[in-house]
């Protein structure tokens, strides 16, 4: 194996992945990360019909006579094309078309997964930029919106300015744009703390390429006077009368000014931002700047001092970086998908500076609300609250959608752009915040949790290839310290075979030779001698059986979680560790699995793992429960219990079991709506519940509580063979300690979800 494929990828702060983990990502299942879904069924041949030849000709002579028609009959309205020629990928340079569509197809996920834009990757083999600006200009008739990336200044700055001009659609580069709104609403929460009048404010610029210039330009929309904008490149400020390394568009931010570095340009400055290297800023530049100074330094991966040094000089700092392991990280997924969500849905003709300074003020605004509890998490248990360390929202903040696509849609109007303005934008909010699944937020935002509060998770069956590596994948990921369960030698010649060196940190227990064996089978003789053990059954317990093992070392705080269950199925398993862990008081152990759909998002299935036919009382438990846990990944719950039946018809004894759960639900007076029973169609199926208008349901159901554990395994097994639907899971839950069990066969990835799953759990205890 080429060993530039063992290497960490940049600072392993930062990434904590392996070239190897990369290339993995993008190779297995089906190449890349991007692939085309239907939205209309395809399945007879009237579908057929209706779809191409000859009902296909209908939506043509509209769009024909009317253009504008072809936003209600085609999928331009919500279709972006991400462009590039490679000059300027990442940090990497020009790499060339080809080698920039792995970020391409990136940034069309990005857009679908923050804001449900979908999008393609077209990357054009050329440098010329006349070749570069014709294939663009007659792409307009299939998209609603193009965005530029990765392409050089200067340019970028042609290509776009002349784009812009040619098409009646909005065109973006977000290198330049994305940048500087996202940093333009840091600088306005900054000022505010700081007491500066943004006007006022004095801003050094360190880089001279397409997002410092994006940056100066905005920061002049926003009123700030071009005087107290200073920019210098790699020769120094951009003053008036140079000629060395100068061009137009440097030329229009020069400045009449005798200094000529950059540290003479920081003295006294108010603000810096820094787009170009590592350690470009030094404390003695740090020191010289005015009182409460606010440094942006965004030079990625490393950025130009790290917060650490501008602290050790000026304790009264406010910073902000391009790094997710640092306080403020500036990300341009904070901007481009909510902006091109409020360009497109008032059918935008360009996005001009009102809805750019729109979306920057927006920005601002959330970090100053009352951060949700989800989100909050995310702080490592310190809590996000706006001051100097958080003056950013977090980045998936499921809010974002909410906030910013108004703002932006709302300037597109206010400013003429706007080809379909939106009469009430109130409710147009309130529909982008549901369109979007916030469970998957909520679980991205457990694993940032993670990265600032790591655990220590036993993985317990440590000799599988596939534990092995989701292990290593934790840790890698900075998740906190895995505990791998089983023979060292075993374990060793498994990672030499895979060519994966065995991080630092990750941990070897043998169960047999373990220095705790005898606290381990003190533990379960104590809790099993009045039920047939012996001492020396305990210890065999111990010293063969991983689950049992692993089991211990969790109840007796030897490690925070445990995952297990890829060589046994989940009721042998569950057998031995329930030998040393015991249900939660008062709580019903049961599993729950989610269902995370395109279409439809999460939907919570119970009981999935214990109770194969559970009655009134427990099906109770069950929702009750299933609730709790659906709020926690963001979920408002509305609970269906599930049968053949309607309430009523046909009658049966499952139904009857059933509607006496909600009888004893009705007597609990909970906070969460429910209904039953109810068919499963009728549960998702708004215009099926309308045939039930005294349904207690306000919309579909988020959490099927299930007759049955044959009726939850059918469903659960099926749907993702027969769908797009992902599942995780079953989650235990009601366990005293925290411990999750994957299903046999499970992927490398789904045994990571379930440990960082478990480790989540130890810290909520």
């Amino acid at each position: 194996m080429d060993d530039a494929k063992k290497t960490p990828l940049g600072d392993t702060r930062t990434a904590r992945i392996t070239a190897e983990e990369a290339l993995a990502l993008h190779a297995e299942g089906k190449p890349g990360k991007l692939e085309i879904r239907l939205t209309k069924p395809l399945t007879t041949a009237r579908d057929l019909s209706l779809a191409y030849s000859p009902g296909v000709a209908e939506p043509c002579l509209h769009i024909h006579r009317d253009p504008a028609l072809a936003y209600d009959y085609t999928a331009k309205g919500n279709m972006v094309a991400v462009i590039s020629n490679g000059t300027a990928v990442l940090g990497l340079g020009n790499l060339g078309a080809l080698a920039s569509k792995p970020v391409m197809e990136g940034k069309a996920a990005l857009f679908k997964r923050f804001a449900d834009v979908d999008s393609i990757d077209l990357c054009i083999s050329t440098e010329d930029v006349d070749e570069f600006v014709n294939a663009v200009r007659f792409l307009g008739p299939s998209f609603g919106g193009i965005n530029l990336e990765d392409i050089k200044a200067p340019e970028c700055f042609v290509i776009e300015q002349r784009l812009r001009e040619l098409m009646d659609i909005p065109v973006f580069h977000d290198d330049q744009h994305g940048t500087a709104i996202v940093a333009a609403a840091g600088l306005i929460n900054a000022c505010h703390l700081t007491g500066r009048a943004l006007a006022e404010t004095r801003l050094v610029i360190n880089g001279a390429g397409s997002a410092a210039i994006a940056c100066a330009e905005l920061m002049r929309a926003m009123g700030m006077r071009p005087e107290n904008i200073m920019m210098c490149d790699t020769k120094g400020v951009l003053y008036r009368g140079r000629e060395q390394g100068m061009n137009q568009w440097k030329s229009a931010h020069a400045v009449a000014t005798d200094r000529r570095t950059l540290a003479e340009a920081l003295d006294g400055a108010d603000a810096f931002f820094g787009l170009s290297v590592k350690g470009a800023v030094t404390a003695d530049m740090v020191r010289s700047m005015a009182k409460n100074p606010i440094i942006f330094a965004m030079a990625n991966p490393d950025p130009e001092i790290t917060p650490d040094e501008a602290r050790a000089v000026r304790p009264d700092v406010i910073i902000a970086t391009g790094r997710s392991d640092y306080p403020n990280q500036v990300n341009n997924v904070l901007g481009f998908p909510f902006i091109f969500r409020g360009a497109l849905d008032v059918r935008a003709s360009t996005i001009n500076d009102a809805m750019k300074v729109a979306a920057a003020e927006a920005l601002a605004m959330l970090a100053r609300e009352d951060v949700p509890e989800e989100v909050a998490g995310a702080g490592g248990g310190q809590g996000l609250r706006f001051g100097p360390d958080y003056i950013i929202p977090h980045a998936f903040d499921p809010r974002l959608i909410a906030r910013v696509s108004p703002a932006v849609a709302r300037a597109a109007m206010d400013s003429g752009v706007a080809r379909r303005p939106i009469p009430d934008l109130q409710r147009y909010s309130r529909g982008l915040a549901g369109r979007l699944d916030a469970a998957v937020s909520a679980l991205e935002i457990i694993t940032e949790r993670l990265k600032a509060s790591p655990r220590k998770v036993v993985f317990a069956e440590g000799e599988e290839e596939k534990v092995i590596r989701a292990a290593i994948a934790f840790r890698q990921s900075g998740y906190g310290t895995p505990v791998l369960v089983g023979r060292e030698d075993r374990i060793n010649a498994t990672v030499a075979a895979l060519g994966i060196p065995l991080p630092e940190g990750v941990e070897i227990h043998n169960a047999r030779l373990s220095d705790s064996n005898r606290r381990y089978a003190e533990h379960l003789y104590a809790r099993k001698q009045r039920q047939g053990f012996l001492f020396r059954d305990c210890q065999r317990l111990v010293n063969q059986d991983r689950n049992a093992f692993a089991a211990c070392m969790v109840a007796l705080g030897d490690a925070d979680a445990m995952v297990s269950g890829v060589t046994r199925s989940i009721g042998d398993t569950l057998e031995n560790v329930t030998l040393a862990v015991d249900p939660a008081p008062g709580t019903v152990l049961f599993g729950l699995t989610l269902m995370l759909a395109r279409s439809s998002g999460t939907v919570l299935v119970a009981d999935t793992a214990i109770h194969e036919r559970p009655d009134p009382a427990t099906l109770v438990s069950i929702a009750i429960q299933s609730a709790a846990e659906a709020r926690k990944l963001g979920l408002e719950p509305r609970v269906a219990f599930l049968s053949f039946s309607t309430f009523g018809d046909p009658g049966g004894t499952i139904p009857g079991s059933l509607r006496e759960a909600v009888r004893l639900l009705d007597q609990k007076q909970v906070d969460f709506e429910y209904d039953g029973e109810m068919a499963a169609d009728v549960a998702l199926n708004p215009q099926l519940r309308a045939l039930y208008p005294f349904c207690r349901l306000t919309g579909p159901a988020n959490i099927l509580v299930m007759p049955g554990l044959h009726s939850a395994h059918i469903l659960t097994k099926a749907v993702p063979h027969l769908t797009s639907a992902t599942t995780i899971g079953p989650l235990l839950v009601g366990m005293e300690k925290p411990v999750q069990l994957v299903n046999m066969g499970s992927s490398v990835s789904q045994i990571l979800e379930m440990a960082c799953l478990a480790a989540h759990a130890s810290l909520r205890r």
